[in-house]
């Protein structure tokens, strides 16, 4: 008896404390997209983030950290805990108009779209008295309105509701809704919130900032800002590109060994860990004529550009927040969608030369080539479950509740953790139900430990499939695998296995040699596949 009261003490002083100064923290959860394992500076890279590095240094930096591969899954288990098939999004989600990605009622876990058996973050803080901002891009569920951010919790919304756009005339472009809308109406023409062209990272910054400014001051807000950069197309100010131009002359061969040895020098990792190899797909630098050296230059520059942007945007916000007095109260976390994005031709795809072509783009990037530098020093990429595809850069920053710690946090954490996390700092309960649809169980952990540095204490290895690709991370090995999970069912066959203490870039696989584990670990995950729905699983394509 003595035990438990003295646990429910602790509890309720622990609950205080995240509840002291004004209540209720603010949050702000900053999502990247398309960006790699090493680009900012703080894991490694040369691209200049000066306001995200010093947010990092400022609180607890995850070395190991996973997302779901893929924008929307990410964004479906960001927002409600729960691994994406059991939202309705196991694999994509439509956009505004159509069906695509639905595969209707036989396969309730493949819709396209967030369904009525979860609860957002925002619908639930909302009941607390927060008011919930959505600035950026929302990428779950489009089909119709019923589906979009007013509809599921949030009380402002500027932004797209498909997956990408242009940057400079997304009210040009007229692919699937690929629009910008604010609330619930499509906006017709753009208008620049800055003294340069419209950009959308500048409009989403500077309308997350209106709605904060606009708010009950007496209320607790949740932003969630949520950038398309720097998905494709690649485009960015010519000022910000000017500013990479000549620095990737270098090429990929060199520069993946130059972030490697920083990352090792930031103490990014444990132990010395191998630089995978150059992707087979992608030729070696020096194979390149000067032109198309200079090209795939720009390419990178331009890449280089929209994250500097990105920076430059939140260092505007954090003055606002500085400026109004809420910064110590204000909960930031900072991570990206999936893995580098390595679509199209291995030496990218589209116009980049001609400014004003490249910024009527719809595609442009900058191939695998370096995508292949943006995951040093794993390998693969976004919609692989391999570490270049799941490992995301990941900090939380807040004054108030998180101490600065010197040292990396190293206890392995996953996407679906950071909804309970919120939960508890806000003094929210779960429900078992919402609006008379009941809830499945929250599959993640708090990571309120990691706050003063301490250890998490998970109980259960962490799971992820897409698009066939799927992992199990238990403990210190990494069962992991390309195509493992077809519609048929899990192909033993094809798993790997590695151990992340001592090979976190995945090179030498030891299925052969520890077969019982490949038995066991493949077994387990089977089980959680039926468990959180990623059976049955349809064929082909989704409705058009």
């Amino acid at each position: 008896m003595t035990k438990i009261f003295i646990a429910l003490s602790f509890a309720f002083l622990w609950t205080n404390f995240f509840l002291a100064a004004r209540e209720r923290p603010n949050l702000i959860i900053i999502l990247v997209d398309d960006m790699g394992f090493s680009d900012i500076g703080c894991y490694g890279g040369e691209i200049e983030t000066p306001n995200l590095d010093a947010l990092a240094r400022g609180g607890v930096r995850y070395s190991d950290f996973y997302n779901a591969s893929r924008c929307c899954p990410t964004r479906a288990s960001l927002m409600t805990g729960l691994h994406p098939h059991l939202t309705g999004i196991g694999h994509m989600t439509n956009p505004p108009g159509t069906r695509k990605h639905d595969y209707g009622e036989e396969f309730p876990n493949y819709r396209g779209f967030l369904n009525r058996r979860c609860v957002t973050l925002a619908e639930l803080l909302g009941s607390v008295g927060y008011s919930s901002y959505l600035a950026g891009k929302w990428h779950l569920g489009g089909a119709h309105k019923s589906l979009w951010p007013l509809q599921r919790g949030f009380d402002r919304f500027y932004g797209c509701v498909a997956g990408s756009t242009r940057f400079f005339s997304p009210d040009t472009d007229q692919r699937e809704g690929r629009g910008i809308y604010s609330g619930n109406q499509a906006v017709h023409e753009v208008t620049s919130t800055t003294d340069r062209a419209y950009y959308t990272t500048d409009a989403f910054t500077d309308h997350a900032i209106r709605f904060i400014k606009s708010g009950d001051e007496k209320k607790p807000f949740f932003l969630y800002l949520s950038y398309t950069a720097p998905h494709w197309p690649h485009q960015a100010h010519e000022e910000d590109v000017d500013k990479y131009r000549g620095k990737y002359l270098k090429g990929w061969d060199e520069l993946r060994k130059v972030r490697h040895q920083r990352q090792m020098q930031l103490g990014l990792f444990e132990k010395e860990q191998t630089l995978s190899p150059r992707d087979e797909k992608v030729p070696a630098w020096s194979t390149l004529d000067l032109e198309k050296q200079k090209e795939m230059d720009l390419r990178m520059a331009v890449y280089a550009a929209m994250i500097d942007c990105i920076d430059q945007n939140v260092g505007k916000l954090l003055h606002v927040l500085k400026k109004r007095e809420q910064f110590e109260n204000t909960m930031i976390l900072f991570l990206t969608d999936n893995g580098a994005c390595a679509e199209g031709p291995a030496l990218g795809r589209g116009e980049i030369h001609d400014i004003d072509k490249r910024n009527l783009e719809t595609n442009n990037n900058y191939g695998a080539a370096w995508a292949n530098l943006s995951s040093t020093p794993f390998r693969l990429y976004k919609h692989f479950t391999h570490e270049g595809g799941s490992a995301t850069p990941f900090f939380m920053h807040w004054p108030s509740g998180i101490k600065s710690q010197k040292d990396w946090y190293r206890s392995p954490a996953q996407i679906i953790d950071l909804f309970p996390t919120l939960l508890e700092v806000c003094g929210v309960d779960y429900p078992k139900s919402f609006h008379g649809n009941s809830l499945p169980a929250l599959r993640g952990i708090s990571l309120t430990p990691s706050f003063s540095g301490k250890p998490l204490e998970r109980s259960k290895p962490m799971f992820s499939e897409h698009e066939n690709n799927a992992f199990m991370i238990e403990g210190r090995w990494k069962l992991v695998g390309k195509g493992v999970s077809s519609p048929k069912g899990p192909e033993i066959e094809k798993w790997e296995l590695y151990d992340l203490k001592q090979d976190r870039t995945e090179l030498n696989d030891l299925a052969l040699t520890k077969k019982d584990r490949i038995k066991s670990m493949s077994k387990a995950w089977h089980a959680w596949s039926l468990r959180d729905k990623v059976y049955p699983k349809p064929k082909g394509k989704g409705r058009k």
